[in-house]
């Protein structure tokens, strides 16, 4: 980390998305504190120029290579090194010249970056959460290893995360994941099967990225934030439990063995876990919106339906299994619903192609981190099989 007085680098991977964007936006409040080192994006060029030159980064990297040279050339006397591809992703994470990676790279495409930083020892200011999803175990035990802390992102992560400072020496009894319940809340099966993109997206709480809305509306995010949780704060899957908390409000809870349980709260807005984990261990003064509970004066609580939404019940499964089901699981959802958002299946074919993976790609229940590259591939393999793309 960067001595007392001197700015925290932030490198930014997935910087066009919506945790990208979003940081950069708190970068631009905290000039004096935070500066941009590194800024990647796969196929938004025209955003990515156009933050290069704001925020002037050592370097940046445009994922697709067909790109690079309109990026470099927009570049050009500007002293930013431009790299290109899906292996410069790689090679830029290992970079010295950066203090905190932020995770924001969307899906299984994050966990490779995100190792190679690792191994550097860098901070890791995670909101990926398909990075341990996939390969959990493997990650956890790299960050022990190279003493890289992780620094969750998602809010309900950050919730419980902030929640356990100062509570090394206490137990977790449980934590309560809240869950808003997405744009379908209370909807059955025969109102589903007609759901459309543009309804799918329409999330109630959060504004967000494509792929986590569609996650947020089959009720899959809070499937792949259980097994998250489980790695992140090294717990069995009897001690995680879902309620649905339609304000979003309360972010997450923690019990501990006394039956006590601290919750953490806040307006429903992702700058502030992002600036919570870049700011930490200090809190960044800043003027956002504050929560005024006179205009809650309910909070409403209640079961996940799981028979509906059937990919939670299914994620909960693999959080049990362990070994390589979380990987499945993960390749399996992305194929879907990137073929539902370009109007290959329908809203319920989600549930069916990760169902249909999960029964056919070959179980390990102590995978390597080769044997999950190569369990994530068959499993894409297997789902795109089925949608015929």
């Amino acid at each position: 980390m960067p001595e007392a007085g001197n700015k925290k680098r932030i490198a930014i991977f997935g910087s066009t998305g919506s945790i990208g964007t979003q940081a950069l936006d708190v970068i631009r409040l905290h000039a004096d504190m935070l500066e941009v080192e590194i800024l990647t994006a796969f196929t938004n060029d025209d955003l990515l120029i156009a933050q290069a030159l704001e925020f002037i980064p050592n370097a940046v990297v445009i994922g697709d290579e067909k790109k690079y040279e309109k990026v470099k050339a927009a570049l050009s006397g500007k002293n930013i090194k431009v790299f290109c591809g899906e292996t410069a992703l790689e090679e830029v994470a290992e970079f010295d010249t950066y203090d905190i990676m932020l995770a924001a790279i969307v899906g299984f495409a994050g966990l490779m970056p995100t190792i190679k930083a690792i191994k550097k020892g860098k901070v890791i200011a995670l909101a990926n959460k398909e990075t341990l999803v996939v390969a959990g175990d493997i990650v956890m035990q790299m960050a022990l290893e190279y003493k890289a802390p992780i620094i969750p992102v998602d809010s309900e992560h950050s919730a419980i995360f902030q929640c356990l400072v100062g509570e090394a020496r206490n137990p977790i009894e449980k934590i309560i994941l809240t869950a808003s319940g997405g744009p379908f809340l209370g909807k059955k099966p025969n109102f589903l099967v007609n759901v459309k993109r543009s309804h799918a997206l329409q999330h109630p709480n959060w504004s967000m990225g494509a792929k986590i809305s569609i996650d947020s509306a089959t009720l899959m995010n809070k499937g792949l934030e259980m097994i998250e949780a489980k790695w992140l704060f090294n717990l069995q899957p009897s001690q995680i439990e879902i309620v649905i908390h339609r304000e979003s409000i309360i972010h997450s809870m923690v019990q501990f063995e006394d039956g006590s349980i601290k919750a953490q709260m806040g307006l429903p807005d992702m700058k502030l876990p992002i600036q919570y984990a870049l700011g930490f261990p200090k809190r960044i003064k800043n003027d956002f919106p504050r929560l005024d509970f006179k205009k809650y004066p309910t909070f409403n609580f209640e079961a996940p339906d799981v028979k509906t939404f059937r990919n939670l019940a299914i994620a909960t499964e693999a959080l049990h299994m362990g070994g390589n089901a979380g990987c499945v699981l993960n390749a399996a959802n992305e194929i879907a619903v990137w073929a539902f958002l370009n109007n290959l299946i329908g809203f319920l074919d989600i549930t069916a192609v990760i169902e249909k993976a999960m029964a056919s790609v070959q179980f390990i229940k102590q995978p390597t981190l080769q044997e999950y590259l190569d369990s994530d591939a068959e499993a894409r393999n297997f789902a795109a099989s089925l949608i015929k793309i």
